[in-house]
């Protein structure tokens, strides 16, 4: 985590603020210190979005409740079944494949935003 040791206070008029809360919901951004920091320092904010991310937030979190039930179902009877093993590598192969195409446009941005600072 990164240590901020120096405050910087400023004013804001309260339209000033009404803007401010419109452009970080525009952003999708909740965390105003965060949002003014990266405008001040770096001019503008990358908001992506990846529909990608999207479909491995969703498969996370239905292998995470897939291995709930297995997990709860292996104790209940001491058994687990090939079948359920099966479909959790499946899933989890799919999530791995979208992740690392996520990832790539991630660093793509990243390379990009590093030539155009430089």
């Amino acid at each position: 985590m990164k240590e901020y040791s120096k405050g910087i206070y400023v004013k804001f008029k309260p339209e000033e603020v009404e803007m401010i809360h419109e452009r970080m919901k525009e952003a999708g951004v909740q965390n105003m210190s965060a949002f003014i920091r990266k405008m001040v320092l770096i001019g503008y904010m990358i908001i992506p979005e990846w529909p990608e991310l999207k479909g491995v937030l969703s498969l996370h979190s239905r292998i995470s409740n897939n291995l709930n039930q297995y997990a709860k179902k292996a104790n209940e009877t001491g058994n687990i079944y090939r079948e359920d093993i099966a479909e959790l590598k499946e899933m989890h192969d799919e999530q791995t494949k979208l992740l690392r195409k996520t990832l790539k446009s991630i660093i793509h941005l990243y390379d990009v935003d590093s030539k155009k600072r430089n």
